[in-house]
């Protein structure tokens, strides 16, 4: 019992140090199966590198900059309304025109569905959406 308790800690512990430290799946994975089988043996490193490559898939969120830059910025014009929910972590429709950030070309934004979101450019996956 006191194993799995220490297996359990240790693989939250990498989990959330892992989403802020690393962004990529690749590092998570080896992390997170790394600490597992030093903790928890062969059955360590299974969980640990999954626990890992989910926690290096997360999303980091935008700077503040950046957010209010997005939020300040006068309604659109043109109303853009798509069939799908607009969710976190997914891709905007091809058809959805996203406006880099000045100043910050690590993101972009659009107005769907009259909700301001900000992009990933390269792979449009929705990053935050504004209220």
């Amino acid at each position: 019992m006191k194993k799995q308790l220490i297996l359990a800690t240790a693989m939250f512990a990498l989990a959330g140090g892992t989403a802020f430290a690393q962004s990529s799946t690749v590092n998570g994975a080896a992390g997170g199966a790394v600490t597992g089988a030093i903790v928890g043996g062969p059955v360590g490193a299974a969980v640990g590198g999954v626990v890992g490559a989910v926690a290096g898939t997360a999303i980091d969120p935008p700077p503040p900059t950046v957010v209010t830059y997005v939020r300040d910025l006068p309604p659109p014009t043109e109303r853009v309304v798509v069939k799908e929910k607009v969710v976190v972590g997914q891709p905007l429709p091809p058809t959805v025109v996203v406006k880099a950030v000045p100043d910050n070309p690590k993101y972009a934004y659009a107005v769907v569905n009259e909700q301001r979101v900000i992009v990933e450019p390269s792979s449009r996956k929705v990053i935050q959406v504004i209220n």
